[in-house]
C-alpha cells in the first residue's frame, strides 16, 4: 500500500536523509566519477546508504539520481544509460525501505554552473526523458532540487505534472539574499511554484543552517503550505588534498528544532551531511508538534550608528613596511570586504572611517567562502590612491593558474601594492558559482615561494626578470585546532618558504592566545592575532557550527546566546575588547576583521587599541 505524502505533511514532519554524493566521497568514493553510475555497478553500495539513512531516522529517502540525465551522465559516456540508471535508483532505494518510509524521485538542475548555454528545447528533452521513467515507477513523490533559475524550475514541474500527479517537492538553491539567480525574489518563486502545482517549496545546497535560516525568515509563503528544507554541513575546509565539512550533529539537531518553528515540514541534509546529523536531527524532533501560529519572528540584524571617541593621533608612517612597524608598536590591520556588487560607496566610506582611525593598512580577502566579490585588486588601488591607506592583498590558490598567479602578482608590483597574504581559498564548488572549477596549481607554500623569487628578480619558470619585486608576504594559520603543535609545524613550513609575517584566524579563547604566545616564542616573525567582534547571538553560532577555522569558547557563546541588533553589537564588541586586553600584551601586531561591512565597529576597536597604547616615538 502506497503512503501518502500529502496527507502526512497535513500533520506531522518527516526527517529526510542526507548527502549521498559527498557521503560516498566521504566513504572513499574519489570525485569526478558519476555517483549515480554505482547504481549499476555497485548497487549494494547505494542500498547500504539508503538504509543507513532509514536506521538513523530518515522517512524521506531520495533515489541516487540526481544527475542522472542525459546531458550530466554524457561527462562520463553515459548518456545511453539514462532509463537504466534511474529505474535502478528506485528499485534500490524501494529495496533499502520497503514501505516503511518514502522513496522520492531526485532530479536535479541541468542548466546549474556551467551548463547555463545549454538549449532550453535540449533541456526540456532531458528532463522528459528522466522525469518519465522516475513517474514510472515505484516511487512517492517527485524531488526537483538544488535548481538556482525559477525558469529551470518551473519547466521541470510542468513536465513533470505532465505525467503524473504525484506529490512534488520544489526546492532551490541559494544563498541569503532572497532571490534566485535569475534576480526573482524568492516570496514570488513560490508563489508561481504552488501555482504551477508544487506540493512542496523549499532550499537546498548552497549554504548551511545559518543561511537557509535567513532567507526563510524572509520569505512568505501561503497559509500552512508545507516547506522543506536540506541545508549543507556548513562550509567545508579543504585540509591536505580532501574537503572536510564542519557543521556538527548536535548543531543540526539544535537547527532541526528552529526549521520546525518556522514552519518547515520536511527537514533533511545536503552537501557534507551524514547519518549522524540525520540521527541527531530524528531524535531532536521525535516528540516536536507543529505550531499552528506561523508566526515568523524579524530578528534580522541592524547595526545602529555608534559615536566614537577620538583617536589618539599617530603619525604616518607609510615609509615603514608593516614589519617595520609592528617591531616598533602596536600595529592594526583591518579586513574589509570587497562588495559583491558594482556599488562601492560603503566600503570607501569604510575606509576612509578606518584611516580616520588610524588604522596601519586594510586588508581585502580573494573571494573569501569562493563567493564572488570585487576584485581585491582593483579595491587595493583606489584605496592607496584615493584615501592614502595601505592596502594589504590577500592571493587564493583556487582561482588562479601559474600564468594567472605570477600575472596578477607582477602587476600588483607595478600598482606599488607589496603586502600581500598568501592563502590557499575555499573550494569553488561550494561558493556562489558551483559550476566553476577549483585551480589549485600551486599550494599556498608555493605561492610564497613564487612571491619571494619574484623578490629576487626571477620568474617561477626560473627566467630571470629585468628588476626585483618588493614584496612582504604573510601566511594564514589557524590556532582553533585539537593539535596545535602539528599546525605550528605546518606553520614553520611557511615560514621556510619565506613568509615574512603570520596572521591567524579569530580567537574567541584567550587561553589559546596564551598557548600561541608560548609555542611561538622560538619564531622570528610578527604574529598579527586575529579578532573578529560578533554582530548576535545567530552570528555567534554560525562562525562556530559552519565555518572551517573558526571555534568559539563555550564562554563567549553562553555571553552571546538570544542577542541581536544593538544589544548584540554590544556584547561582541565588549567581547573583543576583553580579547585585546589579552591579546595586546602578547602580541604586538592586531588584526581586526571587520563583519558583515559594518564598519564602526572595526573603528571602534582600532580606536580602544590606541587608547591603550598609544604610539610613543
Amino acid at each position: 500500500m502506497k503512503l501518502d505524502l500529502r496527507e502526512k505533511l497535513s500533520s506531522s514532519i518527516l526527517v529526510g536523509d542526507g548527502a549521498m554524493g559527498t557521503y560516498l566521497y566521504q566513504i572513499g568514493f574519489p570525485v569526478g566519477i558519476s555517483y549515480e553510475e554505482l547504481n549499476l555497478s555497485q548497487p549494494e553500495i547505494i542500498e547500504r546508504v539508503h538504509r543507513e539513512y532509514y536506521e538513523a531516522g530518515a522517512r524521506f529517502i531520495e533515489t541516487n539520481t540526481y544527475s542522472a540525465n542525459r546531458e550530466r551522465l554524457s561527462k562520463f559516456g553515459l548518456e545511453a544509460e539514462v532509463e537504466q540508471i534511474n529505474r535502478a535508483g528506485v528499485e534500490i532505494a524501494r529495496r533499502a525501505v520497503g514501505r516503511d518510509a518514502y522513496v522520492i524521485g531526485s532530479v536535479g538542475s541541468i542548466r546549474a554552473g556551467k551548463r547555463k548555454n545549454i538549449r532550453t528545447s535540449q533541456i526540456e528533452a532531458d528532463f522528459v526523458q528522466q522525469i518519465e521513467v522516475l513517474t514510472g515507477s515505484d516511487v512517492d513523490g517527485i524531488l526537483l532540487e538544488t535548481f538556482y533559475d525559477l525558469d529551470e524550475i518551473l519547466l521541470a514541474l510542468q513536465i513533470t505534472r505532465k505525467f503524473s500527479s504525484l506529490p512534488v517537492i520544489c526546492q532551490l538553491a541559494m544563498e541569503d539574499v532572497g532571490r534566485t539567480s535569475d534576480g526573482i525574489l524568492v516570496s514570488e518563486a513560490f508563489e508561481q511554484l504552488i501555482a504551477a502545482g508544487a506540493d512542496v517549496v523549499g532550499f537546498n545546497c548552497r549554504t548551511g543552517p545559518n543561511g537557509i535560516m535567513r532567507v526563510l525568515e524572509k520569505t512568505s509563503v501561503p497559509g500552512q503550505f508545507p516547506i522543506s528544507v536540506f541545508p549543507n554541513a556548513g562550509i567545508p575546509d579543504y585540509v591536505d588534498g580532501r574537503y572536510q565539512y564542519v557543521s556538527t550533529p548536535a548543531y543540526f539537531a539544535e537547527s532541526a528544532m528552529r526549521f520546525a518553528d518556522l514552519g518547515a515540514r520536511v527537514i533533511g541534509g545536503c552537501c557534507g551531511t551524514t547519518p549522524a546529523h540525520i540521527k541527531a536531527m530524528a531524535e531532536a524532533l521525535k516528540h516536536y508538534t507543529p505550531s499552528v501560529s506561523g508566526e515568523v519572528r524579524d530578528i534580522r540584524v541592524t547595526i545602529s550608528e555608534p559615536t566614537h571617541s577620538p583617536a589618539v593621533k599617530q603619525p604616518e608612517s607609510d615609509e615603514l613596511s608593516i614589519i617595520e612597524l609592528v617591531k616598533k608598536r602596536h600595529t592594526v590591520i583591518v579586513e574589509l570586504d570587497p562588495p559583491r556588487d558594482l556599488d562601492i560607496t560603503k566600503f570607501m566610506t569604510g575606509a576612509s572611517a578606518l584611516k580616520a582611525a588610524h588604522a596601519d593598512a586594510i586588508t581585502m580577502a580573494d573571494n573569501s567562502l569562493a563567493v564572488t566579490r570585487m576584485s581585491n585588486l582593483a579595491l587595493g588601488t583606489l584605496i592607496k590612491d584615493k584615501l592614502g591607506i595601505r592596502p594589504l592583498i590577500h592571493i587564493a590558490c583556487r582561482d588562479r593558474n601559474l600564468i594567472g598567479t605570477q600575472s596578477h602578482l607582477m602587476g600588483l608590483d607595478a600598482l606599488g601594492i607589496d603586502h600581500v597574504l598568501a592563502v590557499t581559498g575555499d573550494p569553488a564548488k561550494f561558493g556562489d558559482l558551483p559550476g566553476s572549477s577549483s585551480v589549485y596549481d600551486l599550494t599556498s607554500f608555493e605561492i610564497i615561494r613564487m612571491i619571494k623569487q619574484l623578490n629576487e628578480g626571477t620568474a617561477f619558470s626560473g627566467k630571470p626578470l629585468k628588476q626585483k619585486a618588493k614584496f612582504i608576504v604573510g601566511a594564514a594559520f589557524n590556532p582553533n585546532v585539537k593539535h596545535l603543535d602539528k599546525a605550528i609545524l605546518r606553520l614553520e613550513r611557511k615560514l621556510k618558504a619565506g613568509a615574512d609575517y603570520i596572521m591567524t584566524q579569530p580567537v574567541y579563547d584567550p587561553m589559546i592566545m596564551e598557548r600561541v604566545h608560548e609555542m611561538t616564542k622560538h619564531l622570528d616573525v610578527p604574529i598579527f592575532i586575529g579578532i573578529m567582534p560578533l554582530a548576535t547571538g545567530r552570528n555567534a553560532e554560525y562562525l562556530h557550527n559552519e565555518v572551517p577555522g573558526i571555534q568559539l569558547s563555550e564562554e563567549v557563546r553562553n555571553r552571546m546566546s538570544g542577542l541581536e541588533k544593538e544589544e548584540g553589537r554590544q556584547m561582541g564588541i565588549q567581547i573583543a575588547k576583553e580579547l585585546l586586553d589579552v591579546a595586546m600584551p602578547l602580541f604586538n601586531g592586531i588584526y581586526l576583521i571587520t563583519p558583515f561591512l559594518n564598519y564602526e565597529m572595526s573603528v571602534d576597536l582600532t580606536n580602544y587599541v590606541w587608547e591603550k597604547a598609544p604610539f610613543h616615538s
